[in-house]
């Protein structure tokens, strides 16, 4: 069945060659201006090439023919400059798409440097206000004892004030005012205790016999 359906095919564009052989050339002529009108310029040149085959020297397929050829070479021109073309928008795309990768590293790693760059200004602040802090401290507990201090040295100096004033102090110690009276008390004894001449014009005292 198969080479019943090859013998077939054979034999019918071997008839289809010979009846083309027998076709004026206006077909020909005709069949690839058809071609050419629907921009079907392979189609139409193989139309063409085919009717030259049989009319080498017919003069209408000799200028369609070389029409088609130069029309041919141009939409070749054309495809390779579009082609060159989306090749260079590529190109141009893929050169804009880096550019803008780029500038986004580039942002991002300022914003990073300064992100950085302000948390060792903030690290920088919080350290010198943490050290303000500490001094102010110090300063305050410093004063707070100078004010103890103070405070303290005050009591003292009114404690000993009221035992200066009479205030009853323990067995066995004296306050400055009692050393200073029996002081006083001493020197009038040793005035009293100091020895006087007899006084001569008194006839009435009486003359020891030591």
């Amino acid at each position: 069945m198969t080479l019943r359906i090859l013998i077939s095919l054979s034999l019918l564009l071997a008839w289809h060659k010979a009846a083309a052989q027998f076709l004026p050339a206006d077909d020909f002529f005709n069949g690839g201006a058809q071609f050419y009108i629907s921009n079907n310029i392979p189609a139409a040149l193989e139309r063409v090439e085919t009717g030259l085959k049989t009319y080498p020297d017919d003069p209408k397929l000799k200028r369609l023919e070389q029409l088609l050829k130069q029309q041919q070479q141009q939409q070749q021109q054309q495809q390779e400059q579009q082609k060159q073309q989306q090749e260079q928008q590529k190109q141009e795309q893929q050169k804009q798409q880096n550019q803008q990768k780029q500038d986004q590293q580039s942002q991002q790693q300022k914003s990073e440097d300064q992100q950085k760059q302000d948390q060792k200004q903030d690290q920088k602040q919080d350290q010198q206000k943490a050290e303000e802090n500490k001094k102010e401290d110090q300063q305050k507990q410093q004063e707070q004892e100078k004010q103890k201090a103070q405070a303290a040295q005050k009591k003292d100096g009114e404690k000993n004030d009221k035992q200066e004033e009479g205030q009853p102090v323990k067995a066995g110690e004296m306050t400055p005012d009692e050393a200073k009276r029996l002081l006083d008390a001493q020197k009038g004894d040793e005035q009293l205790l100091q020895f006087k001449p007899p006084d001569k014009h008194n006839p009435n005292r009486p003359v020891k016999d030591w």
